[in-house]
């Protein structure tokens, strides 16, 4: 438990940013889960229109630090090609 002043400010900021990081990466997993799904039925031309909004919150997340640079260009990476594989 924190007991300097200090501390427990630093807690209670950390607590409030948590919040913002979890919504941050659910919206992340959720698009992410959304075009994988679209991917998995066929359908390239609504994953390709949904591919937007994942790259959105795989950048969002990246730039406030919830995940890192690197690992969000795989993620869009990845989904870029499991789009083009569909026929």
């Amino acid at each position: 438990m924190a007991i300097t002043k200090g501390a427990k400010k630093a807690n209670r900021s950390s607590l409030r940013k948590r919040v913002f990081n979890l919504r941050r990466k659910n919206a992340l997993t959720d698009s992410v889960k959304e075009v994988r799904k679209l991917i998995a039925t066929g359908a390239k031309a609504e994953a390709e229109k949904n591919l937007a909004a994942a790259y959105q919150a795989i950048d969002k997340a990246a730039k406030r630090g919830v995940i890192k640079s690197n690992t969000a260009a795989r993620k869009k990476s990845r989904l870029v090609a499991a789009i083009n594989k569909i026929k």
